[in-house]
C-alpha cells in the first residue's frame, strides 16, 4: 500500500476538491483507491468533507462500501479553528491517528489523506501537520491557490517540505483571479518552476506519471 498526503498553503485552497479528482484519477487507472480524513473541525451534524469523500471513494472501491463517515476520520470537533484550538478537551492522540491510518490502508492500494489547513496547523500543541506526513512517511501533494499573494506562501510551503526531507510534487487550484493570474502570478512560476501546474489540466499527467 501507498499513501499520498494532500496538503495545502492554508485553509479554503482546494485539498478536498483535489482529493476527489484524485481518487477518480487513480481508480481510472486501475487502482483501489481509499481515502483518510484524519480531522476535520467546524462539525455539527455530519463531517462534511469526509462524507463527499466517501461517497465517492465508495464508487470506485468496495472495501470502502459499508463504511460512514465517520470511518475515515479519526477526530471531529465542532469549532471551525486548528485541531489543536478545536480540541477543546485535549483528547487527540496522534497514536488513534496512525492506528487508523493502518487500519484504512488494508482495504486499498492506495491511501489519499487529506490534512487540515496548512503544514504547520498545530494538530496538538508540539505536533503539526508537517510532522504527521513525516510519521506517516507519505509523498506529499501541495496545493497551492491562485489569488494575489500566493507566491509568498507558495515558496514558504515549498521551503518546508524540503527543509522537512520530504518527497512531494505542487499544483495550482486556479479557482479565484483566474484571469489576473495570468499577469500577476504566472510569469513568477513560468520562469522558476517551468514544469508547475494545475489541477485541471495536470492531475492525469502526476497520476500517470506517479511512483507512490
Amino acid at each position: 500500500m501507498h499513501s499520498l498526503f494532500i496538503t495545502a498553503t492554508n485553509t479554503n485552497i482546494g485539498k478536498t476538491h483535489t482529493t476527489l479528482k484524485l481518487i477518480e484519477a487513480f481508480a481510472s487507472k486501475g487502482y483501489s483507491v481509499g481515502v483518510y480524513k484524519p480531522i476535520e473541525t467546524g462539525v455539527t451534524h455530519m463531517a462534511p468533507d469526509a462524507t463527499i469523500l466517501l461517497e465517492v471513494c465508495q464508487k470506485v472501491n468496495e472495501n470502502f462500501k459499508n463504511l460512514k463517515p465517520l470511518d475515515i476520520t479519526a477526530y471531529t470537533f465542532a469549532l471551525p479553528a486548528a485541531p489543536f484550538c478545536a480540541d477543546t478537551e485535549q483528547i487527540i492522540s496522534i497514536e488513534k491517528i496512525i492506528e487508523k491510518y493502518h487500519t484504512l490502508s488494508k482495504l486499498c492500494d492506495i491511501l489519499l489523506i487529506e490534512g487540515a489547513g496548512g503544514l504547520y496547523v498545530p494538530v496538538t500543541r508540539d505536533f503539526h501537520m508537517i510532522d504527521l506526513i513525516k510519521t506517516l512517511q507519505s509523498k506529499t501533494l501541495l496545493v497551492t491557490p491562485s489569488r494575489l499573494g500566493c507566491i509568498n506562501d507558495t515558496l514558504l510551503s515549498i521551503e518546508a517540505l524540503k527543509t522537512g526531507g520530504i518527497d512531494f510534487e505542487w499544483c495550482v487550484n486556479i479557482y479565484e483571479d483566474k484571469e489576473a493570474f495570468k499577469k500577476v502570478t504566472q510569469p513568477y512560476y513560468d520562469a522558476l518552476f517551468p514544469q508547475w501546474w494545475d489541477i485541471e489540466k495536470g492531475l492525469l499527467k502526476f497520476v500517470s506519471r506517479s511512483t507512490l
